[in-house]
């Protein structure tokens, strides 16, 4: 929890999948804020003293037995609080209204009719104009609470907006924190500037030298390990860390052998030639191989990874005199998932790019000064501090590396191709100026191989699956429609230049990146 320099804003977590968003749309607007489980608020509250509550959606239904609820005292608090679908509801029901199920379902694309004005809905339209929102509830409000006015209504329901100005607290029945919603940002800037006051004093110059005060507070005169992957989390959090303590931090680069074509030399050459930050660099590349032969299941891939990975780390960072601190990437979203407040998949999820926890008997302290943050954060927090732009702009890379990219067994041939094909299709991707418009592009190399003609010969050789997404936050992508001719040249090139790939096909899918496996 941050230290109260800044007007923050509570997020009460009743587990909806985009409650990630709201804190999004909120960061962007300058406004600090938090996510915390339903069921963990009351025991915080207290030391947080937010100057705003936005309540999000969940799976529920209130009038279920054992719904969750919001702690009552919210309410009391005097500072404004506003309901998000669910959120909506459970307001409506503890504050006195009435919820029924069954009634009225919408589901996607909605609009709403401004039925009065209101702060909330300020300079988005006059009464009776209609705005396009994104609805998603199966229950209906059939009776408002005392206090309570309709500032808007849809086709499905009579309560899409409500208000108590007096006590400055609303309810949505739909979700203004996605892009389905065009005018949501809007509505909850409205939210946290006109109605609250707030001032958006939420900024990366600010964070920088907050978090460098932290750091040195912390670590005081102990010695700091950085486990350096060449992304760009650990890379910020390693040259943030150095311009707080200097040469009380150490990084240990772990080489697997599974990053991408000649980055190892790159993140080397910037971190001790470029930043003289000391760098311990291991190559164990061979290691890895020898750990993941044999291995074809995904999850044990990445467990055998994780070992071979904390064997090498333990060994270098035993070395390091006086080490007491341990520096990791964490970022916000990874904090949420592990006090997820409505349980389900994200242990499985994360293990997609955690390779595995620190042996107990190194009982070092952790320091993750980038876990307030989201990923696009960290990108600006690493233009603060002076990254170049071309690495801090780097598509993600998964923390098991290409090991991922290889369904089934993964071998140093197999390594070689996909990291020549990957580096092929980046340099086209770079060349018709698209690769900041894209948010991850790579390739894979499948476990089936083609029949095909090259030249005069038959050739039978591997397949290979390229695939690009558009995104803002990682947390939601669809698929990049690629320029025929971009997308030509570059499968050309490969099959030309790679030797060992005959046939090459682009993946059209379009889902959370999270749930990719070859991700």
């Amino acid at each position: 929890m941050t230290p109260h320099r800044h007007q923050s804003v509570l997020i009460v977590d009743f587990g909806s999948q985009v409650t990630q968003l709201i804190a999004r749309r909120l960061r962007e607007s300058g406004v600090y804020c938090e996510i915390h489980p339903f069921d963990r608020v009351d025991g915080m509250l207290d030391a947080f003293a937010p100057a705003a509550v936005i309540l999000s959606g969940g799976p529920a239904s209130v009038h279920e037995a054992h719904s969750p609820a919001a702690p009552a005292r919210l309410f009391d608090l005097g500072v404004p609080v506003l309901g998000i679908c669910y959120g909506e509801m459970t307001l409506v029901d503890q504050l006195g209204g009435k919820v029924e199920g069954g009634h009225a379902r919408e589901f996607g694309r909605a609009e709403i009719r401004i039925a009065r004005p209101s702060p909330l809905l300020e300079g988005l339209g006059d009464v009776g104009d209609g705005l396009p929102v994104w609805m998603s509830h199966g229950d209906e409000i059939t009776a408002m609470p005392p206090g309570f006015e309709v500032v808007a209504t849809s086709a499905g329901s009579p309560f899409a907006v409500i208000a108590d100005e007096g006590r400055r607290l609303y309810g949505v029945q739909f979700h203004p924190e996605v892009a389905h919603t065009p005018s949501g940002g809007a509505m909850l800037r409205n939210f946290t500037h006109r109605i609250a006051g707030l001032s958006g004093d939420w900024t990366m110059a600010a964070f920088r030298a907050e978090q460098a005060a932290r750091i040195r507070e912390r670590v005081w005169r102990g010695r700091v390990i950085c486990g350096l992957s060449g992304g760009v989390d650990s890379s910020v959090a390693a040259v943030l860390i150095h311009e707080a303590i200097g040469d009380q931090l150490t990084c240990v680069f772990v080489d697997t052998g599974l990053l991408r074509l000649n980055e190892a030399a790159e993140v080397v050459q910037l971190f001790r030639d470029h930043y003289n930050i000391p760098l311990i660099h291991v190559d164990a590349a061979q290691e890895f191989l020898s750990a993941l032969a044999g291995v074809s299941d995904p999850e044990a891939k990445r467990k055998a990874i994780g070992r071979a990975f904390i064997d090498v780390f333990d060994r270098e960072a035993g070395g390091i005199e006086g080490a007491a601190f341990l520096a990791q990437g964490t970022l916000y979203p990874d904090v949420i998932e592990s006090v997820s407040a409505a349980g389900g998949p994200s242990a499985v999820i994360k293990s997609h790019h955690n390779v595995g926890g620190l042996p107990e008997h190194m009982r070092l302290e952790l320091v993750e000064p980038l876990r307030e943050l989201f990923k696009d954060e960290v990108r600006a927090l690493g233009v603060e501090l002076g990254l170049p732009p071309a690495f801090v702009g780097r598509h993600p890379f998964p923390g098991p590396g290409l090991a991922i990219r290889i369904p089934g067994e993964v071998t140093a041939e197999k390594i070689a191709i996909l990291q020549q094909a990957d580096a092929v299709f980046l340099d086209e991707i770079r060349a018709a100026g698209l690769y900041d418009v894209i948010w991850q592009a790579f390739a894979v190399l499948l476990p089936v191989k083609s029949v095909g003609v090259m030249g005069d010969a038959r050739t039978y050789e591997n397949v290979l699956a390229l695939r690009a997404v558009t995104s803002t936050d990682g947390m939601t992508a669809d698929v990049f429609e690629f320029p025929w001719d971009v997308l030509t040249r570059a499968a050309t090139r490969i099959v030309n230049e790679v030797r060992g790939v005959n046939r090459v096909v682009y993946d059209v899918t379009s889902k959370p990146p999270g749930t990719i496996e070859w991700e």
